[in-house]
């Protein structure tokens, strides 16, 4: 039940993060919006958390839309962050037309970016980090909760080294992991023997033989007097989400036991704040924080989940700083008799054009850019639509490497994952070679073709429907729902495991998937070893070289069903 005492904060929270009584909306519309109130914040306490998560390697500022479906199930259902467009509006009472209305949801996206511009940037990020520790010199700390080195061609070219220097260079102070293990054990453990200059916590993986811990779980820090313990949660499916076969030597869990354990050990060591910097994702979490006691703050990531204020759980609060480099969380706390008493929260928007980048980081960009700038920025050609990827069921960037793959690789039907990364572009924007690795740059981008029996279909999707609509967080495993091209479905998400998907649909014949016959199908990101085909990202560059100007018209294949 939603509260007076709710509304109340809630309205606070989105005072804040407006900047004031009239906020960014007044400055907005006087054209005045400045670098000064996205800062403008009134401190608290004696520590200063600072969180960016799933900036999935964009160095560079971008456009990026929130999802316009976003479904929970079960106890979630209809709570943030599962609610979009005018009901998150509505929720949070942000009206439409504003910088908050086109930094946290779907409504009038193309519109509102032609107004406000592009998100992000590691050199716009660096600046307010930076104002922040200059104002809080002593008690700030800045973390990073992984999928960070994953998510573009200058990444995939390096093994991840540009973003691990672009993070030593914010001065980062702790990150946890997801798709970093994608670089497979050797790299990840080359980067920790030399190349990283903080900490990398992830508390939930052992190694398979001896089941002892892979990395360091928690460090502690001084900040403004106050011992803060941070605890990290790197992606606990990682082996099942990603190829097991990158990583054969390391398991991996949510191990709600583990981290209590080490919630009891950091208290027992001094901890006056204990933070878990998690890659769980937002339900999990939720989860999490009921069963584990002593957690103060979770900093959660992985399903990219932006929200203007914290969901407080018990005394745990839960933190959803977004993705992209697009949002920074600042979280400031009080904290008397060993214990947090008070806190203010922000979520502060990266709007690009109104900060000023900081010559030291954009230094550092240029020259991480320098030798892949002219393949980055080739021109494949243009886009008639708004090409996005969040969303539970499509993205209209999905739609089209649908359309590739179909085109390409002379399939009747195509399977593309349910990713969550990737930048936007806005109609009659070029679509350049940065665009297209934005949405494919993986180390097992093999684009294969074969048959598969409409059995085999509906397993496929039932399974995938399975890890996202299980009611229990903890049987949900990442991502969002395989996308489809050629073929059209239903989906019921209240119903249970097998039953979620019905009339599938061949859509080029409007003939009903016969589970006997074999079709052709193709598809990418296969999780098994030795998948032979062509780099996705070849397969979707030369499609678009060939169209020259694409056009993806609205997904009308899926019905969901109440």
């Amino acid at each position: 039940m939603f509260t007076r005492r709710d509304f109340m904060r809630t309205a606070a929270a989105t005072a804040i993060l407006m900047g004031g009584p009239m906020g960014l909306r007044r400055a907005a519309a006087q054209q005045t919006l400045t670098q000064d109130d996205l800062l403008r914040f009134d401190p608290l306490g004696q520590v200063t958390l600072l969180h960016v998560t799933d900036v999935h390697a964009q160095l560079m500022p971008i456009y990026f839309r929130e999802p316009s479906v976003n479904l929970g199930v079960g106890e979630v259902e209809g709570k943030p962050p599962h609610i979009t467009g005018a009901d998150f509006l509505a929720r949070f009472d942000i009206p439409k037309d504003s910088p908050e209305c086109y930094a946290l949801t779907n409504v009038d996206f193309t519109a509102l970016a032609r107004t406000y511009g592009r998100v992000g940037g590691l050199d716009r990020l660096a600046t307010l980090v930076n104002a922040i520790r200059a104002e809080r010199p002593g008690n700030t700390l800045f973390l990073d909760g992984g999928d960070t080195w994953q998510g573009s061609y200058t990444s995939l070219q390096t093994n991840g080294a540009d973003m691990v220097k672009a993070f030593n260079a914010l001065k980062t102070d702790a990150m946890t992991a997801h798709w970093e293990f994608t670089y497979g054990q050797d790299r990840v453990m080359e980067i920790l023997d030399g190349e990283l200059d903080f900490p990398f916590l992830c508390g939930n993986v052992l190694d398979t033989m001896w089941e002892e811990p892979v990395f360091e779980s928690t460090r502690m820090f001084e900040r403004g007097g106050v011992q803060v313990a941070v605890i990290g949660q790197a992606f606990p499916y990682t082996p099942i989400a990603n190829p097991s076969h990158l990583i054969p030597e390391w398991s991996f869990g949510i191990r709600p036991d583990t981290v209590q354990e080490h919630v009891d050990n950091a208290r027992a060591n001094g901890a006056e704040v204990v933070v878990l910097l998690s890659h769980n994702g937002f339900d999990v979490d939720r989860k999490l924080a009921s069963l584990v006691d002593g957690i103060d703050v979770i900093l959660t990531g992985h399903t990219h989940d932006a929200l203007p204020r914290e969901v407080k759980v018990g005394k745990t609060l839960l933190i959803a700083s977004g993705s992209h480099g697009k949002f920074l969380s600042r979280l400031d706390l009080e904290v008397k008799g060993g214990a947090v008493t008070d806190y203010r929260y922000r979520l502060i928007p990266v709007f690009s054009d109104v900060i000023t980048p900081d010559p030291d980081m954009a230094k550092v960009i240029a020259d991480l850019r320098a030798p892949y700038e002219a393949e980055c920025t080739r021109v494949l050609g243009q886009t008639d639509d708004l090409l996005y990827r969040r969303g539970n069921f499509n993205g209209s960037f999905d739609d089209l490497i649908c359309q590739a793959l179909l085109a390409e690789r002379d399939a009747e039907i195509a399977l593309s994952p349910g990713f969550r990364w990737g930048a936007t572009l806005l109609p009659g924007q070029d679509i350049t070679v940065d665009d297209v690795y934005s949405m494919t740059s993986i180390t097992y981008p093999n684009a294969y073709r074969q048959t598969m029996s409409g059995e085999m279909l509906k397993t496929i999707m039932e399974d995938v429907a399975d890890n996202i609509f299980n009611e229990d967080p903890f049987y949900q495993q990442g991502g969002d729902m395989v996308r489809v091209g050629g073929m059209g479905y239903a989906i019921d998400i209240h119903k249970p495991m097998g039953q979620r998907i019905s009339d599938m649909t061949l859509l080029s014949t409007g003939e009903p998937i016969d589970p006997t016959r074999d079709y052709v199908v193709a598809g990418w990101a296969s999780v098994n070893e030795g998948t032979e085909g062509p780099p996705i990202y070849d397969v979707v560059s030369n499609y678009i070289e060939k169209q020259g100007t694409v056009s993806v018209p609205e997904n009308s294949s899926i019905k969901i069903k109440a």
